[in-house]
């Protein structure tokens, strides 16, 4: 197929839309189930580089939850604990593949970021995969096969207009990409720059102890940053995207942001949040919106009389402010990557507060040595790869 009308562009009165490869070549994608759009195939195509390159790097499958040409998550497949089974929500009989778990964990990075997501993997989907998927809120997904029964259990998901696209995992796109702003073409050479370990051997910090684990999570996160909008700043702990900061204009902003996604996520963690008490049938995004407010400085929306009664069956009490912060402190051995560089110490300060023990980003800036400086004071290991990762 040389090429695919869509149904309109990004809005409704953007049309015609279609998708096609400018070389002349055959699509390499074929729709096994839904329809999808326009923005639909902007998220799967990002993603699926994203997973297909995180795959190469880490040897290990992988898995991406976008939304709006961003990651709200990405992970590689590494086994789930019990903790982490219990805040993604996960049956205590369901089937948990290596392929399973990254898709859960890309997920429950930011469950609210990811509702009506395009899931991407980087390997087959299995039955496992599609089970869990089945009962998410969901817009599509993109893999390189299906099984028999991951088909079968897509395809009865949204009463059969879910979106399942395969995608041919030998492409290769032309060297040079294209793109109209405006009327006007702009013209550039794909960043095909290679994300590895060799990225990671200037450590420009007193502290050089980069584990194995730290190393690989350096991976993820530059991998994500690579297909996140610019600016952006992505935090990752144990192979996992834990707070993805996107599209922000200024550096701290991203950090901020991202900072918060990540605490946010460990908060989710906390004794407190892991005994709320749901009421029988709650659906999956009035529970995760409930957790969302709750653990947010506007508790009192989900607590007060008449509200609670909907969500919980005992009223909770409040997660202060102190412990909050009690319990963030205690969050160690995180890791923060930028897609250009620190330009102040102020980054580190922020990211310190979420538990980062470890930097990644391009180095560069005039005041690279006051970064340094920040990064030493809190014993952090920071790596320069001279690297940067725009993305538009």
């Amino acid at each position: 197929m040389k090429e695919l009308e869509l149904k309109y562009g990004c809005n409704p009165n953007q049309k015609p839309a279609s998708i096609s490869v400018n070389d002349g070549r055959d699509l390499p994608i074929e729709v096994l189930g839904g329809k999808p759009g326009y923005i639909n195939f902007l998220d799967a195509l990002n993603a699926w580089q994203l997973v297909k390159e995180l795959k190469e790097a880490t040897g290990l499958p992988a898995a991406a939850s976008f939304k709006h040409v961003s990651p709200a998550g990405a992970a590689v497949g590494l086994p789930l604990s019990e903790t982490d089974k219990a805040i993604y929500f996960v049956e205590p009989d369901a089937e948990l593949t290596p392929i399973a778990c990254a898709y859960i964990r890309a997920r429950g990075a930011d469950r609210l970021c990811s509702y009506g997501d395009w899931a991407a993997l980087s390997d087959p989907c299995d039955a496992a995969t599609a089970q869990y998927l089945k009962n998410e809120v969901s817009d599509g997904i993109i893999a390189p096969d299906y099984t028999p029964e991951a088909l079968e259990i897509l395809r009865s998901k949204k009463k059969g207009k879910y979106n399942i696209v395969k995608i041919d995992p030998t492409y290769v796109p032309a060297q040079q990409e294209h793109k109209d702003v405006f009327g006007i073409t702009f013209q550039q050479g794909r960043n095909n720059y290679k994300i590895d370990e060799s990225l990671l051997d200037n450590l420009v910090t007193e502290n050089k102890d980069l584990p194995d684990g730290a190393k690989r999570d350096m991976i993820v996160a530059l991998i994500t940053l690579k297909y996140t909008q610019s600016n952006s700043v992505c935090y990752v702990k144990d192979g996992q995207a834990i707070g993805v900061g996107a599209g922000q204009q200024s550096r701290i902003h991203c950090t901020r942001l991202a900072g918060s996604k990540a605490d946010n996520w460990y908060l989710r963690q906390h004794p407190k949040t892991l005994a709320l008490r749901f009421v029988p049938g709650i659906r999956r995004p009035d529970r995760d919106n409930a957790i969302d407010v709750y653990l947010s400085d506007e508790y009192e929306d989900v607590l007060r009389d008449g509200a609670w009664q909907a969500v919980f069956q005992v009223r909770p009490e409040p997660l202060t402010a102190q412990e909050k912060k009690d319990w963030i402190a205690t969050q160690t051995g995180v890791t923060v990557g930028s897609d250009a560089f620190f330009p102040f110490g102020d980054n580190v300060e922020r990211a310190r507060k979420s538990g980062v023990s470890y930097i990644v980003e391009p180095g560069g800036s005039i005041r690279d040595d006051n970064v340094i400086d920040t990064a030493n004071r809190y014993n952090m290991v920071m790596a320069f790869t001279g690297m940067r990762l725009f993305h538009h």
